[in-house]
């Protein structure tokens, strides 16, 4: 059995059908996590008898002629930012470490487990989520199953390396900033990031990044987020941010698989340098577009400039509350200290400039509805280096030169609330993987999905991780 061979909605189904046990599933991906994360580090907690416990539960109900739902049986990961019940919830931070177990589950773990998923853990994310980089003070790094000298990305690295390994099928993250595009790009696998609100963050405590992060489920490929989608999408009352459920069926996009007729082509959005390599691969995927019947339009310029200090602002604010009640403690002498720096300059941001930074995602997204009034479909890369090596520590390497600002292309869209996703459309010379990113029109997910889907089904890159 191998997880990255097999389909998440088959796996269940043959949970279902009485083919294979949940045990079964559970089984391999603790034998896979107990062979492989000493060296990955994808895992922070797994709770074994706990998910045997459950996938009994799962398999006592089938064996009773009754149905666990469309994901029976499923091994799932949880990202450290969310809670998961018996677990703590870090938030890859020294900060929470000691705090108690999650009582209940979150929205979207709820919902995944009511549809028959069973948790098996939690995986690995940098502190608060705010960087690109999976490395914590609390746990330490995670290292691309590609080349363990690499980065899987972040902030949802621990899921994305866990998921290209091998240890689970599906995993659920969280995109602030490019949370699910960029390390799904590093670990080759195909990424949705919802518009916000589309996945609700509901419940007692407000949700971390109000209006810059979505959560979503991860798997492979575009098939298996769909299935998941298609249990978790819907509104949430605790959730002010949640949005209806789109009149058309997640799965039933992907029974007709197409990009739409006219595709804008921004290689560097405007202000952004990007690795050759990078280029050269997103470029014949782009062509491949053009193969499947899209109208592809270059397009030089969509934003004038880069908004990474608007973003910037926003995510220290976040963070600033996040942390505030650490701030004039020991424990703050061990948060990252680039972050602390962030945070810091948050704690000095007028309130002025706080809503200035909440406009320039308005005006970020005038500049895209004019362009969806052409187009359908926004492509770029997702990243403008390859997944760099774990000795530049945090930065990336563009055309030789280390950029501490390597995923300069997936923030904006989470200023504009987009749906976006990221296809693995090849790999570098040195073996890793390279993302092409596709963003649609407000509220266009199935669109982005279904453009997902089509591209990923004509590239036909299957390989798997070499470990």
């Amino acid at each position: 059995m191998d997880f990255r061979n097999a389909s998440v909605v088959e796996l269940a189904a043959q949970v279902r059908r009485g083919e294979v046990s949940s045990g079964e599933l559970v089984e391999h991906a603790l034998s896979r996590i107990d062979a492989l994360n000493p060296t990955i580090n994808a895992f922070v907690a797994v709770d074994g008898a706990r998910a045997r416990a459950a996938a009994a539960v799962v398999d006592a109900r089938v064996a009773a002629g009754e149905d666990p739902g469309p994901l029976a049986g499923i091994p799932l990961a949880v990202k450290d930012l969310e809670d998961a019940a018996g677990f703590v919830t870090t938030h890859g931070s020294v900060a929470y470490a000691q705090r108690p177990p999650a009582a209940r589950d979150s929205a979207l773990v709820a919902r995944l487990v009511a549809a028959g998923c069973v948790v098996v853990g939690k995986t690995n994310t940098p502190e608060l989520g705010w960087k690109a980089d999976t490395d914590n003070a609390l746990f330490g790094p995670t290292r691309n199953p590609w080349n363990v000298d690499h980065t899987p990305g972040g902030s949802s690295g621990g899921s994305a390396a866990a998921i290209a390994s091998g240890m689970v099928p599906l995993a659920t993250g969280s995109d602030g900033g490019g949370s699910l595009r960029i390390p799904s790009s590093c670990c080759g696998l195909t990424a949705v990031k919802p518009s916000l609100g589309r996945v609700p963050s509901g419940g007692p405590v407000p949700p971390d990044w109000q209006d810059l992060s979505t959560k979503g489920p991860m798997a492979r490929r575009a098939a298996d987020i769909a299935a998941a989608l298609e249990v978790v999408v819907g509104p949430e009352p605790t959730d002010l941010r949640s949005l209806p459920r789109p009149e058309a069926s997640w799965l039933s996009v992907l029974d007709d698989p197409r990009p739409p007729q006219k595709v804008a082509w921004s290689p560097t959005l405007g202000y952004a340098e990007i690795d050759e390599e990078v280029l050269a691969a997103c470029r014949r995927a782009v062509d491949v577009l053009a193969d499947l019947g899209a109208e592809v339009v270059e397009v030089d310029t969509v934003f004038d400039e880069d908004p990474v200090d608007q973003w910037l602002l926003l995510s220290g604010a976040y963070n600033l509350r996040t942390h505030a009640a650490v701030r004039d403690t020991p424990a703050w002498e061990r948060v990252d200290p680039v972050l602390r720096m962030v945070i810091e300059g948050a704690a000095d941001t007028s309130v002025l400039d706080l809503v200035r930074a909440e406009d320039a995602g308005h005006l970020l997204n005038l500049r895209l509805v004019e362009l969806f009034h052409e187009h359908r479909l926004l492509v770029t890369p997702t990243m403008a280096a390859v997944p760099p090596p774990r000795s530049l520590e945090g930065q990336g390497l563009i055309n030789g030169t280390p950029d501490i600002n390597w995923v300069k292309m997936t923030y904006p869209f989470n200023l504009t609330r987009s749906p976006a996703a990221s296809v693995c459309v090849g790999r570098s010379s040195a073996g890793l993987p390279i993302g092409l990113q596709l963003i649609g029109p407000q509220h266009g997910d199935l669109v982005v999905l279904r453009s997902a889907a089509a591209l990923e089904a004509a590239l036909g890159f299957d390989e798997v991780a070499p470990v």
